[in-house]
């Protein structure tokens, strides 16, 4: 494979940027760039990086000698100032040398060709990259070092154990016997339990990837758009006296804690006849449906009210905050009294959200997080055992058995990347960033 490389780091001002170069042969190109003709691997130097006879850079070199790198290939990384003048002369020395520009993925994809990493250790990188909580972190690192590959290949192994013991049957039996061993049906039964459970612990990253939903209510102005505001931290939402400000729903994301929320901001309810405000209040009530959490925005301690808008939220977790505690006297049985205005109440309102979620809103206790590529094969990893059970449990021909498990074994080969096309690739690559 060619020499590529590539910035690791955002094309933009900062303290450093790291470029990564990876292929058979980089190496010999070092002494053409810096002083020296021996670059040992595995170590770190600082170097000056020339270029047509003048200085570019005072960097960081590391060395990589092949098979013990991240790509398995003979590979460097240089660390150099983030200025957008030295990364623009360090792409320049790199073509100048021949290199290629490294597409996204390409070093993870390098590592994969190279036996370096499974195909779902490799895309356990790019969800990595993608998290934005703890749990994704915590998920995709158990992919990523190994626990999902290990468990996959442990059940192959299973799969493999089981066929070859129908197979032998198959080449040694009498053909006059009616043969049929009830301990293969036992471990094929176990197995199929087992891989159910597995299955079952694994959650989606289309699902994962779901924000848990927040959704302000009440009655207007109640300061729902300047609570928004102030749990974002700047001005999303517009802010005014006037009755119905708010006429359609407003969303954006909140961060808190390594945790991440989609919060809505919606319209106040009330009777009106403009027709406009009346479909942003018709669509306050249908997002409710979706919320996983709904704030209830007061600034009066009117019960009726209040009770009117925790029943429409039925079996959703509701909060209710009364606003505007700088003006209001702390009375009534609320969840928490803020200050849209002063900010006070905030650090405990945030709190707040974050224990009702973490005590059971979205609450899983999943074990790996997979692609939804995984959880087709999976699904049929569990068809083809359950039809390799039935035709087993009918006595029919052991050759349809041997056929089911086989073509089990197949699809987890296709998880971890012992099959797989280059299309495959492509699909799954396209989506990772330079650099990776």
């Amino acid at each position: 494979m060619s020499v590529v490389f590539a910035l690791a780091t955002p094309p933009a001002k900062s303290a450093i940027c790291v470029f990564r170069v990876s292929g058979d042969g980089c190496h010999s190109a070092l002494s053409k760039v810096f002083s020296g003709d021996v670059f040992p691997p595995n170590g770190f130097s600082v170097e000056t990086l020339r270029h047509k006879n003048r200085v570019i850079d005072r960097v960081g070199l590391v060395v990589f000698g092949a098979p013990k790198s991240y790509t398995g290939e003979d590979s460097f990384e240089i660390y150099a100032h983030g200025s957008l003048a030295v990364m623009s002369n360090i792409v320049d020395v790199f073509k100048g040398l021949g290199f290629e520009e490294a597409p996204g993925g390409e070093f993870t994809k390098r590592a994969f060709l190279n036996d370096k990493i499974t195909l779902v250790e490799a895309e356990a990188v790019s969800d990595l990259i993608d998290s934005t909580d703890d749990r994704g972190v915590v998920l995709s690192n158990k992919t990523l070092f190994g626990e999902l590959s290990s468990k996959v290949v442990s059940f192959g192994d299973e799969i493999d154990s089981l066929r070859v013991g129908v197979e032998a049957e198959i080449d040694f039996s009498d053909e006059d016997n009616d043969y049929f061993d009830s301990s293969l049906m036992l471990e094929l039964s176990s197995l199929i339990e087992r891989f159910g459970l597995f299955v079952g612990a694994c959650i989606s990253k289309r699902v994962g990837d779901e924000k848990n939903n927040i959704v302000l209510v009440g009655p207007v102005n109640s300061g729902k758009s300047s609570v928004f505001n102030r749990l974002l931290g700047f001005e999303r939402a517009i802010v005014s006296s006037l009755p119905g400000t708010t006429r359609d729903m407003i969303g954006s994301e909140l961060f808190y804690k390594s945790n991440s929320f989609s919060i809505f901001d919606t319209a106040g309810v009330r009777e009106t006849s403009d027709v406009v405000e009346k479909q942003g209040i018709d669509i306050s009530m249908s997002e409710v449906k979706n919320a996983d959490l709904v704030l209830g925005v007061f600034e009066k301690n009117i019960p009726d009210e209040i009770d009117y808008f925790k029943n429409m939220c039925d079996e959703k977790s509701f909060v209710s905050v009364l606003n505007k505690s700088d003006l209001n006297k702390k009375e009534g049985s609320f969840d928490c009294f803020v200050s849209a205005k002063t900010g006070e109440g905030f650090s405990e309102l945030k709190s707040i959200i974050e224990n009702r979620f973490n005590s059971g809103v979205k609450d899983d206790g999943y074990d790996f997080l997979i692609k939804e590529r995984h959880e087709k094969l999976f699904y049929s990893v569990l068809e083809d055992l359950e039809k390799a059970k039935a035709n087993l449990s009918k006595k029919e021909s052991l050759e349809l058995v041997a056929e089911d498990l086989k073509n089990a074994r197949s699809f987890l080969d296709e998880v971890v990347g012992k099959k797989f096309s280059d299309s495959l690739l492509g699909d799954i690559f396209s989506s990772f960033c330079i650099g990776k």
